[in-house]
């Protein structure tokens, strides 16, 4: 659904995006994280067909962005972090007028965008002017724009900024519906609970250039090793033949008076022996349990590391 293949873009002397490669495969969500500067608002600008590419091909749904650009747009919903919205129309009428330029036949137009306003809370503010509305609920439209011609492809740039809590939800069970519906998702955001709660892979670019990408168990597999577990004991004191019991299962870590961790893929045979080993020795186990990853401390790795790769990237 979106291919990008060697893909670059200069201004100047400035390498904006660089030999950048990435495949969304349909109904896939990918999030695209990378701090300020990175290349992800260059990139999506390419992929839909805004921005002419430098260098490099990219396609969707198969046709290329340059050679097929006008197809390209009609294929993809686009919401850019600042959209703008003109504010003197109402909502019912802003939506048919972006229906009427995307070729949305005037009844389907009504119908999709009364189910939209609907989704998103906002039917019975249809007849208001938009400049009316707060900051949210403009973000909201944006959205409902971006999907008022059904797209195949959908480009998000921080689709819940500036939104409370409960509306951030809404959009965010939206999204999770529409990849569902065999939608592919190209999704940039800073929030990275946002990312990890929603995509099946994370691309990481900095440099412009993709630095990382895949599904956040693989990630962390490749940067943090195997799944981390603590082992807390019932009596610290039996801490020593606890580990002496076990070393020869695990490579056993101390990590606190009462508490031993270790890494394992093969949770699901090991702790069955080792729990039965402890039991049997009389050793008791208040707790065992699987410590949490955060994609946070995933991502300040991978950035962490490639700045203290030399980057050849121009300035």
């Amino acid at each position: 659904m979106i291919e990008a293949i060697q893909l670059g873009k200069q201004f100047g002397d400035f390498v904006a995006v660089r030999d950048l490669n990435l495949v969304v495969q349909p109904g896939e969500l990918v999030a695209l994280l990378g701090p300020n500067g990175a290349g992800k608002t260059t990139t999506v600008r390419m992929l839909a067909a805004i921005l002419p590419p430098g260098s490099g091909q990219a396609r969707i749904c198969g046709y290329d962005v340059v050679s097929h650009a006008q197809r390209v747009r009609g294929m993809v919903g686009l919401l850019t972090e600042y959209p703008g919205l003109y504010g003197r129309m109402a909502a019912l009428e802003y939506l048919a007028f972006f229906g009427a330029l995307l070729g949305v036949e005037a009844t389907l137009c009504r119908q999709r965008s009364e189910a939209l306003l609907r989704q998103f809370g906002l039917w019975e503010v249809r007849d208001r002017q938009l400049e009316s509305f707060s900051k949210g609920m403009r973000q909201k439209m944006a959205l409902i724009r971006a999907l008022i011609h059904d797209p195949p492809v959908l480009f998000l740039d921080e689709p819940t900024t500036a939104m409370d809590p409960q509306s951030a939800r809404t959009v965010r069970d939206a999204i999770g519906e529409l990849r569902s519906a065999q939608r592919s998702i190209l999704l940039t955001t800073h929030n990275l609970s946002e990312a990890e709660e929603l995509a099946d892979r994370i691309a990481i670019i900095r440099g412009g250039q993709i630095i990382a990408c895949g599904s956040f168990a693989e990630l962390s597999r490749q940067l943090l090793g195997e799944p981390a577990f603590e082992l807390k004991l019932t009596n610290p004191a039996d801490q020593p033949r606890a580990v002496a019991v076990l070393r020869d299962l695990v490579s056993v870590q101390v990590l606190d008076a009462d508490r031993l961790g270790w890494q394992t893929a093969e949770a699901h045979l090991l702790h069955p022996v080792l729990l039965n080993r402890l039991l049997t020795a009389g050793i008791g186990v208040h707790s065992l349990a699987e410590q949490p990853r955060r994609l946070e401390d995933l991502y300040l790795r991978i950035v962490a590391e490639d700045e203290a790769v030399p980057n050849p990237r121009s300035r």
